[in-house]
């Protein structure tokens, strides 16, 4: 917009669009942080999953996974002491290991 031309708008109006200027790649972010939170409540974990076998995850997180018996990959993620990092590893050691339809499956459910 032209310099001359925001002599036009009214200060609330300028004040918005330099506050949307300013924030737009926070509010991006905060957009993708909320879609991922979404899928995650759609992603389902094996009722039967045994978390003490994955390996890659701290014992502590395994002993706290084993615990609370989270539904959804959402619910995991949500527990305390049960970091973003760990909740990747679990992500990947569900789509590599012997739990193949667990992408599969949840995609299609929530198709």
């Amino acid at each position: 917009m032209q310099p001359e031309a925001l002599g036009e708008l009214s200060a609330p109006v300028i004040e918005q669009v330099e506050i949307a200027a300013k924030y737009s790649g926070y509010i991006d972010r905060q957009k993708d942080e909320v879609e991922r939170a979404a899928h995650f409540e759609r992603l389902r974990l094996p009722l039967d999953f045994d978390y003490m076998q994955v390996a890659a995850l701290s014992f502590e997180v395994r002993q706290k996974l084993q615990k609370h018996r989270p539904e959804t990959l959402g619910q995991a993620s949500r527990i305390s002491g049960v970091t973003p990092a760990a909740i990747s590893l679990l992500m990947v050691h569900l789509k590599k290991g012997g739990f193949k339809g667990f992408a599969t499956q949840n995609e299609e459910a929530s198709a």
